[in-house]
């Protein structure tokens, strides 16, 4: 495929995917979140019992689907390859760390891209924090930094994941006792759109985003490696879709879809400061772990184990986060939570340099 051609359908993906994010909202996810990569992750953890924090809870279909959307459409194209081996365990505290600056911020980069569609200005201070903590791991890519060769692993591996995920969708539509369901009007886990239109948002969302490799940190990162701009044309596009059709939303229904400020704004605080510490780690995060938390969701899909001990992580992440007091609310950040984004920055910037600068002996 010519790169004109991979352009074109990363930002014919992109301006999908963003009108799909809007709708979602429209049929009943929360505001500003038609897709949350950090925030879905979160409610269901929640609903697993991983977290008691009553108001998310909720087993999201749109990340089920991103799973098998990824995989199936992996699988047909053949592209199915299940490998791992890459260091699983600082990838696990990787993706712990991510969720802990994402909930600081209150979304991961999608919901990012997102909440600026919908007109919420805090989030210009969480993508300079992005854009810099991008920036941190670029300067250690650019000395050596790696976790190491991934290899080859039997089809069982691959699938296990994607597997999980159609238990979790088994479990959505049966509702044992066990599982915990946010009650109505109870928080952000209580407000979602019927399971067929988020679970086939996922689907498709999933299949565009394997077809396209689309990723928000890799599209920073080729930019300031390569001067490539493929990647963060399709973010682009998703911001532009998305704020069209609020726009079109709000005038036709009447409803908010589109708000312009910092004040009152849906889930999201205004404290600049720590939005952008919060994805200032995220962003470092990502960049040593290959990619942003939906990618890591498509990876999954196709059958890298490595991204999928990352989403683990990232699910432990939040649940600890809910269960210790650190994720921010629209109140702001809590004084635990600001404690545990300077640890996860210190924490990150160590690994870094331990996979950068000191050499294994053979």
């Amino acid at each position: 495929m010519n790169m004109k051609k991979e352009k074109t359908m990363i930002i014919i993906a992109g301006l999908i995917i963003g009108v799909i994010a809007s709708l979602l909202v429209f049929f009943g996810n929360p505001a500003n979140m038609g897709f949350c990569i950090a925030c879905f992750l979160r409610d269901t953890s929640g609903a697993l019992g991983l977290h008691s924090a009553g108001a998310v809870q909720y087993i999201r279909p749109e990340i089920i689907g991103l799973v098998l959307g990824s995989f199936l459409l992996a699988v047909f194209r053949k592209e199915f390859a299940p490998r791992g081996g890459s260091s699983p365990m600082t990838r696990f505290i990787l993706g712990f760390f991510v969720m802990i600056g994402c909930l600081m911020f209150l979304g991961c980069p999608f919901r990012m891209i997102l909440r600026l569609a919908g007109g919420d200005l805090n989030a210009i201070f969480g993508l300079v924090g992005f854009a810099a903590g991008i920036l941190c791991g670029v300067f250690f890519l650019n000395r050596g930094y790696s976790l190491k060769r991934t290899y080859k692993l039997p089809k069982t591996e691959g699938i296990l994941f994607p597997a999980v995920q159609a238990v979790f969708l088994a479990l959505l539509v049966a509702a044992p006792a066990f599982i915990r369901f946010s009650e109505e009007g109870a928080g952000p886990g209580a407000k979602h759109a019927a399971v067929i239109i988020s679970l086939a948002a996922g689907l498709i969302v999933g299949a565009l985003a394997q077809n396209t490799r689309l990723c928000m940190v890799g599209g920073i990162r080729d930019v300031v490696l390569f001067r490539e701009w493929k990647l963060l044309f399709g973010f682009v596009a998703i911001l532009i879709s998305a704020l069209i059709t609020n726009l079109i939303l709000g005038s036709v229904t009447g409803g908010t879809f589109f708000q312009i400020g910092m004040a009152g704004q849906p889930v999201a605080h205004m404290d600049g400061l720590w939005n952008g510490l919060g994805m200032l780690l995220a962003g470092f995060g990502c960049v040593l772990l290959g990619g942003c938390p939906l990618r890591q969701l498509v990876l999954s899909g196709e059958g890298n184990t490595d991204s999928a001990v990352t989403v683990i992580g990232l699910m432990v992440g939040a649940a600890f986060a809910h269960n210790f007091g650190l994720a921010s609310s629209g109140e702001g950040p809590t004084a635990n939570g600001k404690i545990a984004v300077i640890i996860g920055i210190v924490v990150v910037t160590v690994i870094a340099c331990i996979n950068t600068f000191s050499k294994e002996e053979a």
